[in-house]
């Protein structure tokens, strides 16, 4: 028998005997790992997670025209948006708006993409339904109570078109829209029924964009579309992207803290077992050394014992983290966390440091352990 082959004898023998303490130090070690796992898999997973949350209250990027210009090309906007990564792009609005009247009361009529508002902001409450043809159109709140208007209400729009001559068109109402905001006193249709009542206009007023992104790439994406495109003035939404960078640094300052107190409680309760087992193994101790054993064959074997214990420990809390990070996300998020390959080792390694870092005190007394002492039962 090779010497290797029965030092990894001795240290499975001595793990079975002490089935009942060893159980209690794995049984560390793999809650231990699995709290590591499953906060570390979320703290990689929150900004995704949370940013798909943000991206429920609005857009939190806008393109604007630089001074001089009248708007926003339709050229500059598709090569803004050929700048902006499209597997992030929740959604995009473009905004024209005008002034029209309804029963001689002046309102501000909005054409734009609706199925682009509807993605970049839904947390509108339509009672009602989306414009799904032509000649219907989406009133604000504050719009239907003045006129009093109810889906499936029809009115005449009046006003002066963009070419300066009158012009007078009958829309439906599809829905009433609920924000608690400005949008409540807007009238909404859609691009092609905005430019049938008022004119066609080459150029947008502004475009609001939902993109999935924290704000550090956020301002890179801006920096891109200001060095590349000429006449866009791109813009974070300050209160939606500062709002999440902050919430998202709690977040992690959080998850981060939580790892470090669950760490430091799984190798006091890692420590504490090894010093019982070396307490117990006292006399054991004494003869090996009274044989010749040296205190650094007698280290070697603890902390070969707490590196087992931290390496099985380690491969059982990865499974168990992601199964615990894939409940929370789910409870919390109502989304499914993605698996993060890379925390597989670290789990195993975090493990076993821990393991190895808990036996270091233990093992410094078992070499203290005097052999004359101990064997004559003193």
């Amino acid at each position: 028998m090779t010497r290797q082959s029965m030092y990894l004898k001795m240290i499975r023998s001595s793990l079975m005997r002490r089935r009942s303490r060893m159980f209690v130090a794995l049984l560390a070690i793999a809650v231990g790992a699995t709290i590591l796992s499953g906060l570390v898999t979320l703290y990689y997973d929150i900004p995704r997670q949370m940013g798909q949350e943000f991206r429920s209250y609005g857009a939190n990027f806008i393109l604007t025209s630089a001074d001089g210009a009248e708007g926003v090309s339709e050229g500059a906007f598709a090569a803004a948006a050929a700048l902006m990564p499209a597997e992030s792009i929740v959604g995009m609005a473009p905004y024209r708006y005008q002034t029209v009247k309804i029963n001689e009361q002046p309102f501000m009529a909005a054409g734009v993409d609706l199925e682009g508002a509807r993605k970049a902001s839904p947390y509108w409450y339509v009672s009602g339904e989306w414009p799904g043809a032509d000649g219907q159109v989406l009133i604000g709140q504050e719009v239907a109570d003045t006129i009093r208007l109810l889906p499936g209400s029809r009115f005449a729009m009046t006003g002066t078109g963009l070419g300066g001559e009158s012009f007078s068109h009958n829309f439906t109402v599809s829905g009433i829209v609920q924000t608690g905001g400005a949008e409540e006193a807007f009238i909404f249709m859609s691009l092609g029924d905005f430019a049938g009542a008022i004119g066609e206009r080459a150029a947008y007023d502004v475009v609001e964009c939902s993109i999935s992104a924290s704000q550090q790439e956020l301002e890179a994406i801006a920096a891109l579309i200001s060095e590349n495109v000429a006449g866009v003035v791109p813009r974070l939404v300050k209160r939606v992207t500062q709002s999440e960078g902050a919430v998202l640094t709690k977040l992690q300052a959080l998850v981060f803290l939580v790892t470090a107190i669950v760490l430091a409680l799984t190798m006091i309760c890692v420590a504490t077992t090894m010093m019982a087992v070396v307490t117990e193994r006292r006399k054991e101790i004494g003869l090996k050394k009274a044989l010749g054993a040296s205190d650094r064959g007698i280290m070697s074997e603890f902390l070969g014992e707490g590196l087992a214990l931290g390496c099985f420990g380690g491969i059982l809390g990865v499974f168990l983290g992601f199964g615990f990070a894939q409940l929370i996300g789910i409870n919390v998020f109502s989304r499914s966390i993605s698996f993060q390959p890379l925390i597989v080792p670290f789990t195993l390694i975090a493990s076993v440091a821990a393991a190895g870092l808990a036996c270091l005190i233990p093992v410094r007394s078992a070499t203290d352990v005097d052999p004359a002492i101990v064997l004559r039962g003193e």
